[in-house]
């Protein structure tokens, strides 16, 4: 289904089945014997959405030989990219509290068990925000499993269209404080002026020293539905029914380190080619990437 003004969705439609999707993909390279990530959490998450793809895939009960070579490929691909934005990302956030941050945001968290599973100081809280009823499953799912958060956890149920600003300082966000921002895997979802105002707000709550990690896409500026749902269609066969190009905002938008710099933040970029060098990781090259090349996007607010 397309987006549309004020839509809404939960773990297994939409834009929530995204976050199920990388969830998948967390659960699988933390069985990688690489060990670049350890999310216990993803894989019984991923099982109480219930999308029995995603649930396979999981729990390792797809075998990507089924698929046609340059599908797999690409399947691997995306895979092996999952672990290095999770390490990316929670590299970010153990290198913000080591520098002495104890507040950290994490914008549309969907499935992220970060405040369950990462080595937080003693004193962090973690605020995660994101609709209600992700919100609800998350909180609900783990608590059924015994999990407990490493930190202070304080979910702020509210979609990002609304003022979640004035939701996040309700649940007790200090505003005088340093706070490490996080936005993955979440602005191609985001109309151009939303990204924008995006970091707007989050340059409007941000104490000196704080910190912020998120991904620059330059694939979404010409970006090409057709050959997207062409590179996806062996999927549908085997029961995943996930309209990616109907998901995503395309076409024109602010660079995101440009417009953060304009904003004060001093900037860093790493290109997915050099995140993978720096992990060891081969980068196979695939011609099914719609997106193109990603850059990893860090920065401190002066």
């Amino acid at each position: 289904m397309a987006r549309s003004e004020g839509d809404s969705w939960d773990l297994a439609s939409s834009v929530g089945a995204t976050a199920t999707m990388v969830a998948a993909g967390r659960a699988v390279a933390s069985r990688d014997p690489r060990g670049l990530i350890d999310d216990p959490f993803a894989a019984p998450l991923v099982r109480a959405v219930g999308i029995e793809f995603f649930t396979k895939v999981a729990d390792g009960d797809f075998d990507l030989t089924a698929l046609d070579p340059d599908t797999a490929v690409s399947m691997q691909a995306r895979i092996d990219e999952m672990a290095l934005r999770t390490k990316f990302f929670d590299d970010y956030f153990l290198d913000s509290t080591a520098a002495g941050v104890r507040q950290a945001v994490i914008l549309a968290s969907g499935l992220d068990s970060r405040a369950y599973r990462l080595p937080w100081p003693a004193g962090t809280v973690v605020y995660e925000i994101d609709q209600p009823a992700v919100i609800e499953f998350k909180t609900t799912t783990l608590a059924g499993i015994g999990a407990e958060p490493t930190a202070q956890r304080r979910a702020v149920a509210i979609d990002l269209r609304e003022d979640w600003p004035a939701a996040l300082r309700a649940a007790g966000f200090d505003v005088e404080a340093p706070t490490a921002w996080c936005a993955e895997g979440l602005l191609i979802y985001l109309p151009p002026e939303a990204q924008d105002l995006l970091f707007d707000n989050i340059t409007a709550l941000s104490a000196p020293d704080s910190t912020v990690a998120t991904e620059y896409v330059p694939g979404i500026m010409d970006f090409d539905p057709e050959r997207a749902r062409a590179a996806a269609s062996q999927m549908r066969e085997f029961g995943l029914d996930l309209d990616m190009p109907s998901l995503v905002y395309h076409g024109e938008r602010s660079h995101v380190m440009d417009y953060l710099t304009s904003l004060g933040w001093e900037m860093t970029g790493l290109p997915r080619a050099d995140l993978f060098a720096k992990h060891g990781v081969p980068l196979v090259e695939h011609d099914m990437d719609p997106l193109g090349e990603i850059v990893y996007v860090s920065g401190r607010f002066a």
